[in-house]
C-alpha cells in the first residue's frame, strides 16, 4: 500500500518539477528564438536600401547572419534544452523518490502503530471476555448450581468486568492524552501537593503491603497539567508498589536543577531484566520475566500512559536497575 503511495507521490513531484522546468526551457527557447528572428528581420531591412545609412552611422559593415548557422543555433539549443531536462528528470525521479519515502514514513509508523495498537487491545479484551463466557456458559448448564455457586459465579464476573473496565479506561486514557485541552490548561504545580495526593490514591494498597514512602521533596513546582502530573506519580507509585516485598520502603527525592525539576523514584523490588528496559515504555509490553514472584495483575499500559504524559509536559523519563536489588525512575519536567 505505501510503495503504490510513494510511487504516486514521486510521480506527483516529477510532474510538478517537470513542468516547470519544461515551461522555463520553453521560455528560454522562446526568447532567443525571438532574438534570432528580430536580427534576420533587421538584415532583410538592410537589404531594402538602408546598409548606406547604416554604414554612415556605425562607420562598418553591416553583419550578416547565415540562415543556416541560425538554424544550427536553434538545434544546438533544443539539444541544450532537452538534455538539461533529461538530466533534471532523472535527477528529480530520484530526489522524488527519496523525498516520498520520508514523507510517508511517519504516516506509515503512525499507521503500523495503529494496527499494533487494536491488534493488542483486541488480544487483551479477548482474554477477559473469553473467561467471562466460559464461566456464564459453565453456570447456566448447571442445573443444580447452589446460592454459594452462583455468588462464586457473580463474583468472578465482577472481578472480569472491572478488568474490562480497568483496560478500558487505560485505552481512553492513553487516546486523550496531549489532546490540544490538555496543554490549555497549564498551571503552577507543586509537586510535594501532587506526590501526596498520589499517595492518598494508593493509600489502600500502600498499607495493604504495608510499604513506607520516604519523602525529600522541596517547595518547588513545575509548569504541567495538574490532574496528569498526579496521575503520573500514581502509576510509577503503583508500579513500585506492585513489584516491592511487603514491608519494604519506596523513596521520592525530587530537587531543582537550573530550568528543570528532576523526581527520582526508587524501591526495592527485583529490578527489571535488562533485555526488557528497551521495551518498557511500549504500549501491552510485559517483561519476560515477572519483576517479583507473585502474580501482578496489569495490561502493559501504565508506563505507555506515563511517557505521554511526561512528553505532553516537554519532559524526561528513564527507568534502570539499582544494584543490588530496586528500580529507580527519574523523571524531569520543566519549572
Amino acid at each position: 500500500m505505501f510503495q503504490n503511495a510513494r510511487l504516486k507521490l514521486t510521480a506527483w513531484y516529477l510532474a510538478i518539477i517537470m513542468a516547470v522546468s519544461l515551461l522555463f526551457s520553453f521560455s528560454i527557447y522562446l526568447n532567443v528564438n525571438t532574438e534570432f528572428r528580430r536580427f534576420e528581420k533587421f538584415q532583410e531591412v538592410m537589404r531594402e536600401g538602408q546598409e548606406d545609412r547604416f554604414l554612415v552611422l556605425f562607420q562598418q559593415p553591416h553583419p550578416r547572419l547565415d540562415p543556416q548557422i541560425a538554424q544550427h543555433a536553434r538545434l544546438r539549443l533544443l539539444t541544450t534544452l532537452a538534455f538539461i531536462n533529461l538530466t533534471i528528470l532523472a535527477i528529480a525521479g530520484a530526489a522524488g523518490y527519496f523525498l516520498a519515502g520520508r514523507t510517508l514514513r511517519p504516516i506509515q509508523k503512525m499507521v503500523e502503530e495503529q494496527n499494533r495498537f487494536i491488534t493488542d487491545a483486541s488480544h487483551e479484551l479477548r482474554t477477559p471476555i473469553t473467561s467471562l463466557r466460559s464461566e456464564i456458559e459453565v453456570g447456566l448448564r448447571n442445573k443444580n448450581l447452589t446460592i454459594t455457586e452462583a455468588k462464586n459465579l457473580l463474583g468472578s464476573n465482577l472481578e472480569e468486568t472491572i478488568s474490562l473496565q480497568t483496560l478500558s479506561d487505560n485505552l481512553l486514557e492513553l487516546s486523550q492524552v496531549g489532546k490540544p485541552q490538555d496543554k490549555a490548561t497549564l498551571t503552577d504545580v507543586r509537586i510535594n501537593h501532587a506526590v501526596e495526593a498520589a499517595i492518598k490514591k494508593l493509600n489502600g494498597s500502600i498499607k495493604k503491603k504495608g510499604i513506607l514512602i520516604e519523602k525529600d521533596i522541596p517547595n518547588i513546582t513545575v509548569r504541567g497539567v495538574t490532574d496528569k502530573i498526579i496521575e503520573l506519580f500514581v502509576i510509577i507509585l503503583d508500579n513500585g508498589i506492585k513489584y516491592s516485598p511487603s514491608k519494604s520502603k519506596i523513596s521520592v527525592l525530587a530537587k531543582q536543577i537550573d530550568s528543570k525539576v528532576r523526581i527520582e523514584i526508587t524501591d526495592n523490588g527485583h529490578g527489571i531484566n535488562p533485555e526488557d528496559l528497551p521495551y518498557i515504555f511500549d504500549r501491552f509490553y510485559r517483561g519476560t520475566k515477572s519483576r517479583s514472584k507473585e502474580k501482578v495483575s496489569g495490561y502493559g499500559l501504565g508506563l505507555a500512559i506515563a511517557k505521554e504524559i511526561v512528553m505532553l509536559h516537554n519532559g524526561t523519563i528513564t527507568i534502570a536497575n539499582t544494584p543490588p536489588k530496586g528500580t529507580n525512575v527519574t523523571i524531569e519536567l520543566q519549572s
